[in-house]
C-alpha cells in the first residue's frame, strides 16, 4: 500500500470534484487529515496509474501538482521484471526500456544482454 500526502489539496487544484471522483473511481482511498486542510492517498501503484491516465487527460494545469506527487512513488522495475518485459518484446530498444520503466542505463543494458548471452 501506497501512501501520498497531498497538503492543501482542494486549495491547490481547480475543480477538486472531479478529480477526486476520478480517485474514488479508481479504487484508491482519499481522506483528510482530522481537521485540517491536508489529504492522504492511498493506493496499489495500478490504481496511481489509473488516475495519473485519467488526470491527464483532462487537461487541467492545476493537477498537475498531483500528477507529479503520483509519479514520484513510482515503484523501480526489478531485473527480473526487465528481463521479462524484453523477453514479452523482443525488439524494444534500449531508450524504449529506459522510458517505460524508468530504469538506469546500466539495468536496461543488462537486461538487454542477459538474453542475448542466453
Amino acid at each position: 500500500m501506497l501512501e501520498i500526502q497531498l497538503n492543501s489539496f482542494v486549495r491547490r487544484i481547480a475543480r477538486a470534484n472531479e478529480l477526486k471522483a476520478l480517485i474514488k473511481a479508481s479504487g484508491a482511498k482519499l481522506t483528510r487529515k482530522g481537521r485540517s486542510r491536508n489529504w492522504q492517498l492511498q493506493g496499489e501503484w495500478p490504481q496511481f496509474a489509473l488516475i495519473i491516465e485519467l488526470a491527464e487527460t483532462q487537461n487541467e494545469p492545476s493537477w498537475l501538482w498531483v500528477i507529479t506527487q503520483l509519479k514520484s512513488v513510482k515503484p523501480k522495475a526489478s531485473p527480473s521484471d526487465l528481463i521479462e518485459i524484453v523477453r514479452q518484446n523482443p525488439t524494444i530498444t534500449l531508450t524504449q526500456l529506459m522510458a517505460k520503466t524508468d530504469c538506469t542505463l546500466i539495468e536496461g543494458r543488462q537486461a538487454l544482454d542477459s538474453l542475448a548471452f542466453d
